[in-house]
């Protein structure tokens, strides 16, 4: 018998399919996390490839790491895929990094998607999660003043339902950890430059050479504040030599551990 949560899982499967085929033709914002990547595969999977095409925003603010994954990704499922060149860096509004940056950012996402995806009818759709709208998330309400639409939060999807869901469809990406722009480690208040977003990249690359998945490096000038999951606390502390070293190789000079672990986005508390 088919338990309850499966059955739930596959209520929510069908209401994505019956939005995305509303849609007809999308554009996914495909940033290669968790969320964006479940949403493409599935819009593929529904649509086929003449009706899905995955951009990937590039920037300072995305990691390395994280833009060559996209483009493996995209190579895997044979997705459409793009990427494109976003300068929120040139803009004053975005740099100043007030409780608005993300704001800023996502407008000129949809700046350079949103042409895109006119010239062949389609919709721009962002892997947004119900999850995600209890956050300060500005960037929502940018996107959807362009035009954007959010059809895991219309399938009424959680981050949980995604992991499940890409975990049965077989999608490597079902653990992959949560990823967001580089300039969130920066506290508000701190102008962002490109100079500090490489020294993050740099500082998070080492600490993931070293095994760590999950982890951020959030930057108070010439300090980094690390968050790791709490389950690996002890570990840091039993690497602290090699991960001062590390840290340290790319311009920090002092090395501190957050002893409340890793929140996703816990720069936002600053706002409240």
């Amino acid at each position: 018998m088919i338990s309850t949560a499966d059955y739930e899982l596959e209520r929510k499967l069908a209401a994505l399919a019956r939005r995305l085929h509303d849609l007809e033709s999308v554009v996914v914002a495909f940033s290669g996390g968790a969320d964006s990547a479940f949403l493409a595969a599935v819009a593929q999977n529904e649509l086929g490839s003449d009706h899905v095409h995955a951009v990937t925003a590039v920037s300072p603010s995305l990691a390395g790491a994280e833009e060559a994954d996209c483009r493996a990704l995209a190579d895997q499922w044979g997705l459409r895929w793009t990427p494109v060149e976003t300068h929120e860096m040139e803009q004053a509004a975005y740099r100043l990094n007030d409780g608005e940056r993300c704001y800023h950012c996502k407008a000129e996402l949809m700046e350079v998607v949103g042409p895109i995806a006119a010239a062949s009818g389609a919709t721009v759709v962002l892997g947004v999660n119900l999850d995600d709208l209890g956050d300060h998330r500005p960037g929502q309400r940018a996107a959807t003043e362009a035009g954007a639409v959010f059809p895991l939060v219309d399938a009424a999807f959680t981050k949980q339902d995604v992991r499940a869901a890409s975990r049965l469809m077989g999608l490597r990406t079902w653990d992959k950890p949560a990823a967001a722009c580089l300039a969130s480690r920066v506290p508000y208040g701190t102008e962002v430059t490109v100079g500090i977003l490489s020294r993050v990249d740099r500082a998070e690359a080492a600490l993931q050479a070293l095994g760590f998945r999950q982890c951020r490096v959030r930057h108070y000038g010439d300090t980094a504040r690390i968050e790791v999951d709490t389950d690996e606390l002890a570990i840091v502390l039993a690497h602290r030599v090699e991960i001062v070293a590390a840290v340290r190789g790319v311009g920090y000079q002092y090395v501190t551990l957050d002893l409340e672990g890793f929140r996703s986005g816990n720069l936002n508390a600053a706002l409240s």
